[in-house]
């Protein structure tokens, strides 16, 4: 559960963050520099050709529209997850679990009937397209978040209702599409950065790893490990405008840090990940200069 609830800073505090925190806000804005450069030098990218896998049919208000599923090994493979896990995500509408695809553009082609239409090429992993298979649960969710994807991006409305295309893997060609290349910018561990859990004793509460970093210039991720405990029943996160606040039912960790940026509070999202790890997604509401 994330709650926008924060306590401000005492001003004693706010002093105590000094060069530190000028010190995180300068990577922080390094970061986002470097993932703009990424996203619009050509050099910084990969070509790819993904390779086909299976087409659905649906419609706009322009007519019909075909989304060619393809895969590609370049492609980033989402978190390893169990079903179980996911469908627990998705019950408590968390956004902790993404499935990195790259849209293509769209392409005229024509149907079986000799019919103009539209087609879209979208590529996920590889092996995430061979889990994908054996999984009708992983194929809707897939198909759900690309038609998403494409509304999003192309500004259109798909209609609903698809069908699976039996007899063909793809309509028209798979072009080839640009990816990048370079890793995104990454915030490592907070280190000395002020929080207020450095004026506390050492005893107590052990304060947990935290990774945090730029997914695109307007949302910022948080990783908080957390390995001595097995689920997020009771955990406690709070997230105001530029203050991260988590805690525990059993005290085995607390961390207040403090980020110098504009947080929108009402969109950040939290899953808890298998792996014994908080996963925090933080849309930014404008980047510090």
């Amino acid at each position: 559960m994330v709650d926008s609830k924060l306590l401000v800073p005492e001003l004693n505090e706010a002093e105590a963050m000094g060069a530190e925190t000028a010190r995180f806000e300068e990577l922080l804005l390094q970061a986002s520099k470097e993932l703009q450069q990424a996203q619009t030098s050509r050099a910084e990218s990969t070509q790819i050709q993904p390779q086909p896998g299976f087409c659905i049919k649906t419609k706009s208000s322009q007519g019909k529209v075909f989304i060619n599923i393809c895969h590609s090994p370049s492609i980033p493979p989402p978190a390893d997850v169990t079903e179980d896990e996911l469908l627990q995500m998705l019950e408590e509408d968390q956004a902790g679990f993404r499935i990195p695809m790259s849209l293509g553009e769209p392409h005229a082609e024509l149907d079986a009937k000799g019919q103009g239409c539209t087609a879209y090429d979208i590529a996920v992993n590889s092996d995430f397209y061979r889990r994908m298979q054996n999984s009708e649960f992983l194929r809707e969710l897939l198909i759900t978040i690309a038609r998403e994807g494409l509304e999003d991006k192309y500004s259109l409305q798909l209609d609903p209702e698809w069908r699976l295309l039996k007899n063909r893997a793809f309509l028209g060609s798979i072009s080839q599409q640009n990816i990048r290349s370079q890793q995104r910018p990454r915030i490592q561990e907070l280190g000395n950065l002020y929080s207020a859990d450095s004026l506390r004793p050492k005893e107590g509460p052990e304060r947990p790893h935290l990774n945090l970093w730029l997914e695109a210039p307007d949302l910022l991720l948080a990783e908080i490990d957390l390995p001595k405990l097995d689920g997020a029943l009771g955990l406690s996160l709070e997230i105001g405008e530029n203050r991260l606040v988590m805690g525990d039912p059993q005290q085995l960790y607390h961390l207040d840090a403090y980020i110098p940026l504009r947080i929108s509070s009402d969109e950040s999202k939290a899953a808890f990940h298998r792996k014994r790890r908080l996963m925090v997604a933080m849309p930014l509401l404008s980047v510090t200069s």
